[in-house]
Formats: C-alpha cells, sequence, structure tokens
C-alpha cells in the first residue's frame, strides 16, 4: 500500500548516521502509540527518545510520503528526516508488509483519491498571494568588500521578518506551516508566490541544495554556511543572478527591494544599465596642469569583475568600455575626489598619453582652452630597421610624431616640438612594435637591441616580419638580405645495388646546398628543426615534403648523418626490401631505384618463380612446398642474405638445407658448412646427410677437447661439420680463425636468450651465410625472435636496447598495430613458415622419421661393459647347450641391451647419470607442445613410462597413462577426453594400447623404442592414424646410434619383404633370423 523500503527511508533521512540510529530506535521498539487515519491517509506515534517526541508522517494516495514533523530539535536544525521519523517509517514499513493495512478497501482508496484532488482543487481555489520584500546589504572591513547578503520579508497585507531562511526552505519542502506571529501562519498548502517571486525563491532553494549536497559529502561545519539565521551569503555568480531576476521583475516598481550599503540603508532601490557619471576637469596653472575629479554620492563596486556599482543611491549595471577602465582607477577617483591633482611639466606628456585616453573613457572631460591648444597629437609614423651583425640581427625602432623622432630604447630624442606644447602620443600602436620585439625575444644590451638565437632568427625572418609590416614601415641592410630565406629547396636522390661491394648505395643531392653542409643540415632535419643555416647566413626551410619523408625513412632505418659519406648513405643489402616498402609507402616515388637494385627486390619478393635446378646429388624427391623452400634459400644466398626456415615440426626443414647444400657444391661454391643442433639431434643430421645427401662429406665433432681440436682444425676436409649447442660453448676459442660458407642453426630457440652463452658463442661465428630452423621463432617474447635475427643479420632489428624500445614495448605493452605492421613488413622476406594444413595436398597421411640420438657418457661406458661381458656369457652357452636351447638367454641379453638405450636406470637400480635418448625425447615434447601438437607416446617397458611420466610432471605437461593394469571404463573416458583436446600427452604401454583405441586427437607418433615385430609398431600408431583423423600424422621412431636398436633397424630394413609378407601375429623377427643373423645383432654392435 505504502511505497516504503529501507533504500528510500535512507534516502530520506538527514545523514547515514540519523538512519542508523532510527533503525536501532526501531529494533529496540521505541515507536509507540501509532495510529493511522484512513481517510487523510496520515499517521501519528510518539518516539522515546531522551523524551517523548511526537511524530506525524502523512500519505498521498498513491502511496508516496507527502510530508513530515518531529517535535524534537533535530527537526528544523537539518535538512531531512530525523531519527525518529526512519523509526516511524520503518515500523510502518513493517506492518504494510503483514498486511495490517490491507482492511482499508477498494472504496476508501477511491475516497481517498477523491479527496484529494477535491482538497487540492479547493486549495488552488482559496490560494492566497504572498509578496516578499527583499534586502541586499554590502559589507566591508578595513576599506575591502567582505560579502553580500540578501534577507526576505513574507506576507499579505504586511510582511514578517524571515528569521530562519534555511528553515523556510525545508518547510517549503516539506508543506509544513510557520507561525511567524499571532496575526500570520504560512501555510504552504495554501499561501503561494508571483512567477517574480517563485523566481527568487528558486534561487535560494538551489543554493540550498547546494550546500547540502557538501555538507554531506564534505562534513561541512555549520559555522561556515551559506545560510546564518535571516541571512544569506550570495556567491559572485549566484548575486549576478540574483540581480538580474530584481532588475528584470515588478520589485524595484513595487518598492519590494531595499539594501544596505555599508551600514547605511537605501529603501526601494532602483537597478539600471547605465555608466557612472563622472566628470574630470583639466586646467593650466602656469607650467603644471592640474586635474579634478567629481562624481556624485558614494561609489562602490559591487562585484569584483566591475560588472555593478553602487552609486548615488541606485545599483548600475555599467557598460564593458566604463568597466574596463574604472576598476583601475576606482581608489584615485574616489580619493580624490573633489580635490585638484597636480601634474606637474615632466609629467604631461605621459600623463596626456597614457591617461587621458582612459579617463575620456569613463567620464566627461572638460579642458581649459589655452590648455586645449596646447595638446599637439601628430599622427604617428613608425620605422624599423634591420641589420646584421655577425651571427646576430639588430633592430632600431623610430617613432616619428611630425618633426619629432623618438627611439624607444634610447633616452635623446630629436625633438623639435614647440616650448608649451604637450605630446599626446599613440602609445598603443607604439606598444604594439615593442610587443612584437619582445615577443620575437629581442634582446637589450647597451642600448643596442639584438637577436642572436638562430631558431628566432629563423622565425623573424620567415614567419613574424610580415606581421610588423602591418604597423611599421621595415627596412633591411643589404647584409640582413642575405639571410632572406630561400625558396624550399628541390631535392634529388636514387638508391643503387653495389654488386661488387655488396651492399646499398643512397645518393641524394639538395639544390644549392654543398656537400660538406649535407651532413649539418640532416643533422638539423633529424632535431625537428624548420631550417638550415648554410655557412653563408641565409636559412634553408626544411618544411620540404621529400625532405620530411627521407628522415622518417632514415629514422625508420637507423640512419643518422654519421653514415653519410659526401653525397652517399651506405645501407646493409638486407635492408634493401623494406627499403622498396618504405618507398612505396611514404610516396618517395621521386628517389630512383637502379636496375640491380629492382632485379635484387624483384627476385626475393618474387623467389617462387625463380628458376633453380634441384641438384642430382640429392637422394630423395622435394615436394612441391619444399622445392618452394630450396628456392628461398638459393635466392636469398645468392645475395648474400640469410633467413628463417620457420617450418612446422614434420615438414622436412632439415632436407630442404641439405638440397640446398648439395646444389651449393655442385654449383662449385667451395667452403665448408657448420651445423649447430641440439646434443640429441647431431647423429640425426649425419644420419640424414648420409641417406640424403651422400656426396657431402660430414664430421660430428666428439671427443674430448684435444679430440674435438682436431677435427675442427682439419675443417677444409669437410663439406659439413656438426656440432652441438654446448660444445660450442666450449670450443668457441677454436673457431676464432675460422670462416665458414655457411653456418646453420638447428632448434634455434637455443639462442632465444641474447644474453645466453648459445647466442653468444654462435653469433661469433663467421659466416658467409647464416640460416636458422625452428618451429617455433617466437615461444614467449619478441626478444626471442630479435635474438634469432640477430643472428643472421646483425643489426638488421637495430640494437635490443632499441628494438625494446621502438617495437616490443609498443607492440605487447601499447597493442600499436602500425609499428606491429612494420615490424611484420621488415622481417616476412626473411621467414619462411609453413604448417602441415597448408601444405595438407601436398603430405601423405602418415610422415616417419627416424630419429637419432647418442648415447650420454655414462650410458655409453655401461653399455660397453654389460655388451663384453654377455658376449662372453653367450658364447660359453652356446657351447655348453647349444645356439637353440640358448635363445632364451640371448633373448633376455638382447633385452637389457635395448633397456640400457633406452635409459640405464631402467637396468642398473642406483644409476644416477643421463639418458641421450630421454634428453632427446624430451627436446620433442618441449618443442610439439609449443607446436600445439598433441601426443601418443609408445613404449614397451612400463618402468620407462613411469620415468616419463615425472620428466612431463617436471615440464608441467598433461598426460593421461594407460597400461594393462588400466579398467576398460577409466580408458574410455581418458580416450574421449583426450580426443577431446583436454590432454597434450597420452602415455601408452604398447602391449596394453597396441590395439583396440581410438586416438585422433593425436597428430604426433612417438616410439620410444622398436619393438622386435613392426607391426605391432604399425597397429599402435594406427591408434591416431585412422578414419576421423583430419590431421597429418607424423610418426617418430626414436633409435639410440651405434647400438643393438640401430642394428634390429637395419635388420627390419633387410628383412622388410619377410616381416610385410610372411611373420604373422604373434611372431616376431627374432623367430624368423638365422643363427648367423643373431650372433651379427650381439657380437658386432
Amino acid at each position: 500500500m505504502f511505497n516504503l523500503n529501507e533504500e528510500n527511508i535512507y534516502d530520506m533521512s538527514a545523514e547515514s548516521i540519523t538512519y542508523r540510529k532510527g533503525r536501532g530506535y526501531f529494533a529496540e521498539r521505541r515507536v509507540k502509540s501509532l495510529t493511522f487515519n484512513q481517510e487523510n491517509l496520515r499517521f501519528s506515534a510518539i518516539v522515546q527518545g531522551t523524551r517523548k517526541y511526537n511524530v506525524k508522517i502523512g500519505f498521498i494516495p498513491d502511496g508516496d510520503v507527502k510530508h513530515t514533523t518531529c517535535s524534537c530539535p533535530a527537526y528544523n536544525k537539518y535538512w531531512g528526516i530525523c531519527k525518529h521519523i526512519v523509526a516511524v517509517l520503518l515500523t510502518i514499513m513493517q506492518k504494510d508488509r503483514e498486511g495490517q493495512f490491507s482492511k482499508v478497501t477498494e472504496t476508501q482508496h477511491i475516497k481517498n483519491i477523491l479527496s484529494f484532488y477535491r482538497n487540492k482543487q479547493h486549495s488552488d481555489f482559496i490560494s492566497l498571494n504572498m509578496e516578499i520584500t527583499f534586502e541586499l546589504k554590502i559589507s566591508r572591513h578595513n576599506k575591502r568588500i567582505t560579502g553580500s547578503f540578501i534577507s526576505l520579508k513574507v506576507g499579505e497585507s504586511r510582511t514578517y521578518v524571515v528569521r530562519n531562511i534555511k528553515g523556510f526552505i525545508e518547510c517549503l519542502y516539506n508543506k509544513n506551516k510557520i507561525e511567524f506571529g499571532k496575526n500570520f501562519i504560512f501555510d504552504p498548502n495554501i499561501h503561494s508566490f508571483s512567477s517574480d517571486d517563485q523566481k527568487i525563491i528558486d534561487l535560494i532553494a538551489e543554493i540550498y541544495e547546494h550546500e547540502k549536497t557538501f555538507e554531506e559529502d564534505f562534513y561541512k561545519d555549520s559555522s561556515q554556511s551559506i545560510f546564518n539565521g535571516k541571512y544569506i551569503k550570495l556567491p559572485e555568480i549566484t548575486l549576478k543572478r540574483f540581480l538580474n531576476i530584481i532588475k528584470d521583475g515588478d520589485f524595484i516598481s513595487k518598492g519590494r527591494f531595499n539594501a544596505i550599503i555599508l551600514e547605511e540603508a537605501y529603501d526601494n532601490i532602483v537597478i539600471n544599465e547605465k555608466d557612472i557619471p563622472f566628470r574630470f576637469q583639466l586646467d593650466k596653472d602656469k607650467e603644471n596642469i592640474v586635474l579634478k575629479v567629481e562624481h556624485d554620492g558614494l561609489i562602490i563596486p559591487i562585484t569584483s569583475d566591475g560588472d555593478y556599482f553602487f552609486s548615488n543611491g541606485q545599483i548600475c549595471k555599467i557598460s564593458k568600455y566604463q568597466k574596463e577602465n574604472l576598476l583601475p582607477f576606482y581608489s584615485i577617483l574616489t580619493k580624490y575626489k573633489g580635490s585638484n591633482i597636480v601634474i606637474e611639466k615632466e609629467m604631461q606628456e605621459s600623463f596626456f598619453s597614457e591617461v587621458y585616453p582612459i579617463i575620456k573613457c569613463i567620464g566627461k572631460v572638460e579642458i581649459e582652452r589655452k590648455l586645449e591648444e596646447a595638446i599637439y597629437s601628430p599622427e604617428l609614423k613608425i620605422e624599423t630597421y634591420f641589420d646584421r651583425a655577425g651571427r646576430k640581427v639588430t633592430a632600431d625602432v623610430s617613432f616619428i610624431y611630425d618633426q619629432i623622432k623618438i627611439n624607444p630604447f634610447k633616452v635623446s630624442r630629436k625633438n623639435n616640438i614647440e616650448k608649451d606644447k604637450v605630446l599626446i602620443r599613440d602609445l598603443e600602436n607604439e606598444r604594439k612594435v615593442i610587443s612584437f620585439l619582445e615577443n620575437s625575444n629581442f634582446k637589450i644590451k647597451n642600448r643596442e637591441v639584438y637577436l642572436e638565437d638562430e631558431e628566432d632568427i629563423f622565425k623573424l625572418v620567415y614567419e613574424r616580419l610580415k606581421h610588423l609590416q602591418g604597423i611599421s614601415e621595415v627596412y633591411y641592410s643589404d647584409s640582413f638580405k642575405m639571410m632572406e630565406a630561400r625558396n624550399s629547396p628541390s631535392f634529388k636522390g636514387g638508391i643503387r645495388l653495389n654488386k661488387d661491394e655488396g651492399f646499398l648505395e643512397f645518393n641524394f643531392e639538395i639544390d644549392e646546398v654543398d656537400d660538406k653542409e649535407l651532413n649539418g643540415l640532416l643533422k638539423s632535419l633529424r632535431q625537428r628543426k624548420k631550417y638550415y643555416r648554410l655557412k653563408d647566413g641565409s636559412f634553408i626551410p626544411l618544411d620540404n615534403e621529400h625532405l620530411i619523408s627521407l628522415d622518417k625513412m632514415m629514422l625508420e632505418l637507423d640512419l643518422d648523418n654519421s653514415n653519410l659519406r659526401g653525397k652517399t648513405i651506405e645501407i646493409p643489402k638486407y635492408r634493401g626490401l623494406y627499403i622498396d616498402e618504405l618507398l612505396r609507402e611514404k610516396n618517395l616515388s621521386f628517389i630512383k631505384k637502379n636496375k640491380n637494385f629492382k632485379n635484387f627486390v624483384e627476385d626475393i619478393r618474387k623467389y617462387k618463380e625463380v628458376e633453380y635446378n634441384i641438384p642430382e646429388g640429392l637422394n630423395g624427391t622435394l615436394r612441391d612446398y619444399q622445392k618452394l623452400g630450396f628456392k628461398w634459400l638459393k635466392t636469398l644466398s645468392h645475395y648474400g642474405l640469410g633467413g628463417i626456415l620457420a617450418d612446422d615440426m614434420g615438414l622436412g626443414k632439415t632436407f630442404q638445407v641439405l638440397a640446398y647444400l648439395v646444389s651449393e657444391k655442385m654449383e662449385c661454391k667451395g667452403g665448408t658448412a657448420l651445423v649447430v643442433a641440439p646434443t640429441s639431434l647431431v647423429y640425426n643430421w649425419l644420419a640424414e646427410i648420409e641417406k640424403f645427401a651422400p656426396s657431402l662429406k660430414a664430421v660430428v665433432v666428439v671427443g674430448n677437447k684435444e679430440e674435438r681440436r682436431q677435427i675442427i682444425e682439419k675443417t677444409n676436409e669437410y663439406d659439413v661439420i656438426i656440432t652441438s649447442y654446448p660444445l660450442i660453448r666450449r670450443d668457441v676459442d677454436l673457431y676464432e680463425n675460422l670462416s665458414f660458407e655457411w653456418c646453420i642453426l638447428d632448434e634455434a630457440q637455443h639462442i632465444k636468450n641474447p644474453s645466453s652463452q648459445n647466442a653468444r658463442s654462435v653469433k661469433s661465428i663467421k659466416a658467409s651465410h647464416r640460416f636458422a630452423l625452428t618451429g617455433t621463432p617466437i615461444e614467449n617474447s619478441l626478444t626471442e625472435l630479435w635474438s634469432i635475427v640477430d643472428f643472421i643479420m646483425p643489426g638488421y632489428l637495430l640494437s635490443y636496447n632499441k628494438f625494446q624500445n621502438k617495437y616490443e614495448k609498443m607492440i605487447v605493452k601499447e597493442e600499436n598495430k602500425d609499428v606491429l605492421k612494420s615490424l611484420r613488413n621488415q622481417i616476412s622476406p626473411f621467414v619462411l613458415r609453413r604448417l602441415k594444413k597448408h601444405v595438407l595436398n601436398e603430405l601423405p597421411e602418415k610422415i616417419e622419421n627416424l630419429v637419432f640420438a647418442e648415447l650420454s657418457p655414462e650410458q655409453k661406458k655401461l653399455y660397453v661393459a654389460y655388451l663384453k661381458e654377455i658376449q662372453g656369457e653367450i658364447e660359453e652357452e652356446i657351447k655348453e647347450n647349444g645356439f637353440e636351447r640358448s635363445q632364451i638367454k640371448i633373448l633376455a641379453a638382447l633385452t637389457r641391451l635395448r633397456q640400457i638405450c633406452c635409459h640405464p636406470a631402467l637396468f642398473f637400480e642406483n644409476y644416477k647419470g643421463t639418458s641421450g635418448k630421454f634428453e632427446l625425447l624430451q627436446e620433442i615434447i618441449e618443442n610439439s607442445i609449443e607446436g600445439n601438437h598433441r601426443i601418443l607416446l609408445f613404449s614397451q617397458f612400463t618402468s620407462m613410462l613411469a620415468m616419463i611420466k615425472d620428466m612431463l610432471e617436471k615440464l608441467k605437461v598433461s598426460y593421461y597413462y594407460l597400461d594393462g593394469s588400466t579398467p576398460i571404463e577409466e580408458r574410455g573416458n581418458m580416450v574421449n577426453d583426450f580426443n577431446n583436446g583436454n590432454t597434450d600427452v597420452f602415455l601408452i604401454s604398447l602391449k596394453a594400447g597396441g590395439t583396440g583405441l581410438n586416438l585422433t586427437g593425436a597428430d604426433m607418433v612417438i616410439h620410444f623404442d622398436p619393438w622386435w615385430n613392426p607391426a605391432v609398431e604399425e597397429q599402435a600408431t594406427d591408434r591416431a592414424y585412422r578414419i576421423g583423423q583430419r590431421n597429418v600424422v607424423h610418426v617418430m621412431k626414436l633409435i639410440t646410434k651405434g647400438t643393438i636398436e640401430e642394428k634390429i633397424l637395419k635388420l627390419q630394413d633387410k628383412k622388410r619383404e619377410l616381416i610385410d609378407g610372411v611373420i604373422q601375429s604373434g611372431e616376431t623377427l627374432l623367430s624368423k633370423i638365422s643363427k648367423d643373423e643373431l650372433m651379427e645383432l650381439l657380437f658386432t654392435v
């Protein structure tokens, strides 16, 4: 029934603490004797506080609060309801929700509504018009205006002083009655104001609202209140609004506006828009002049800006003309009223030039006839003469009045004025010239006016002189004329590829600029100067569009005047494509390109169209995308450049590089290639070379320091030298005096940290051509990209600090797309990246790779020792029991060797060393996960899978594990979850997961250890490679080089036909090989 809730009751409260206290009273049941009058919707209650207080609350028919009253002292002291009313409203709200007031019928509701509007119409009919009389009080302390206050009286036939204006406004808000005396009670429900009076009431209410808000927000001290009993202190902006309302209303005509000005009362004040009538009398007294000031009555400024003055019993809103000149002279005019101001001979010219024009604006001026005849006011002529003194400019100014010539910066002047005449100077126009010189930064020393700052001189000559010509005649000396700014120079430029020297040459010339001055001009251009000053003193403007574009291009390329040699700037060749891009983007078509440069840019941009023969010495066939990679490598190499081959894992980056190296060798290009790879991939490179590029003589840098030194010293005997990142760190001194034709970094993310020893070591290698291979050129930050590019083309992406400021911060922190585009444009010609999905139609459904690992030193010692041990034991076993009966022991020995190849810890309980294959696996997994690949990993040894689990947990790679003990139901859940993309790696025991699983969520299969029967491996691979697989499946078999694993692999290849055609399910290769072949496995490893 009533529109009450905690929120709107809180809003009605005077303060938040008021609401809290009222809520406390409500909770303590201090509301007593609550009664409800249904007819007029009014409540009455008694609230027990420090004493009993009477509360009355009325509602309108729609349920909103109409008015409230309380007999407590705080009710009239603050705006908003008191705590007692809060308690009563909360009580009403509670009882209303309980339905205690629902007894009011619909008929009663209609009666209440009709009664409300009937009463409203009746009150409108009997409304009594009120009148307000206002009084403005202006106070002053120590001759200073301290405030403007208004008070008011209200009434009908007689008016009464409103002694509490703030309380009066609150009663208006709450529709409460106010008793002014026995004969007059103000009732807002029946009394109303005229439209003019209401404007003032609204203005006061607005002041009230502002103060109330301020008090609530900032807890303003009540002693600082704008309301002070019967007075309101008006801020100046509000005073102007008040005076405008008074001026435009009927207050003045009805005599309802009074004032107290400096404690003196004025009734029926008038407000006029007119100037204050000042009178000035000027008389001659011998050689002196006497000024007399006259005005009527008291003159007081009511507003600080001089809009309103009190004068002669009225308030004047003066004209803008008088206002601008009156305030500065106010104190003088009031002080000397009726007195004589004597102006002596030496001050008369200044008086008539400076003061006389102003007093003519303020009031009426009367001049004695003889004095008027003595006033001399010829027209001003100004001459300004500029000269050049060394690198300075001097100015000489003359103010000429007929025969009188005045230099404002010198004491003496040519003065032909008659003795009794008084010169009135045109100070306004004189000041314009003085201001011009001041604003142009001229200085004065020893009466010389001069300008010495070069930039100020340029602005004077090129920009400001034209403004002076409007107020002065301007003259120049011949030497000054030589400084006049020349026309914007014409610019010619060209860029050429110097094939002999291997760099770009940017040649340019600027008309009328000597070669020796180009350096200074470029420096001024970079400093964003508007000009360059030649040695002859003249200026060349640098706002030329071509010059600005040139500077922007040089800034992009990190070039400055230090790169200049005569008229030529030498630029590294690798900048060519980006320069060509900038020439187009920045509309620098006026810079010409020679044929070699055009061919260079065209070839690299359209490398796909360049013809290179696939080398015949390459075993294997390049796919189409690999042919394009081969062309890209060849094209960059042809121009002495390098790049990043960033193809996805499994797309044959190594094969493409080998094709390139074989091609280079076939073209009789001498030299050696240095390949730097992770330790785990060193022998993989050697195996790939032996398989696909047997014409290349290759060697792996291995052994102790002396053995490695001997290999490195024979660099010239090899086509390819292969080393690892750890070894090149240790051997960097051995490479100091060597120069390679090619340097290839495999898994180049190993130098992603530019401060690492890896990065520093490989960047110290001298090589004519540098290439990097990586599937992840950027893993975490742009710094990684910078480090790799800095290896390929040092300085191309600036220094590391400059790169961070210019690119990394702008792209990463500020997300600047233009800077990102600029970086992309710079690196795109030198990065070739294809993902499997881009070349899907060229790929087989399954890519298989053998990846070779090397035994770690500790692992190798154990392997060799155990091999010798079992060789002797097997020989004795065969002699004693024969070959057929010894096969179980032979198979057990071979299994132990295979376990050592995986990890010696599988066999030797206390082994603390490493495993080459295990380290290789970790690197493959890290790279694959970063490349967004998902992996099935098979091993026949569950204890090996347990070790891999520990490694994945350290790497924080998610995985599932499945072996023969995994329940059927759990297997299904894991498979579904993996296929939905929720896990990175699935570890599977070869025997448990070789069949029956559909794991098409994987696109990579890793066989950690080779099985005797390749058919079992094929079945395991088919968990990913089957119906529903949309990706190319990359299969990796990890083989430990120089061990039984490699021998088994070669035997499988030898017996491939047998394996494919004869071996049936359940059989192994072991059951189909001869005694000699088995002994070869064991005794020739």
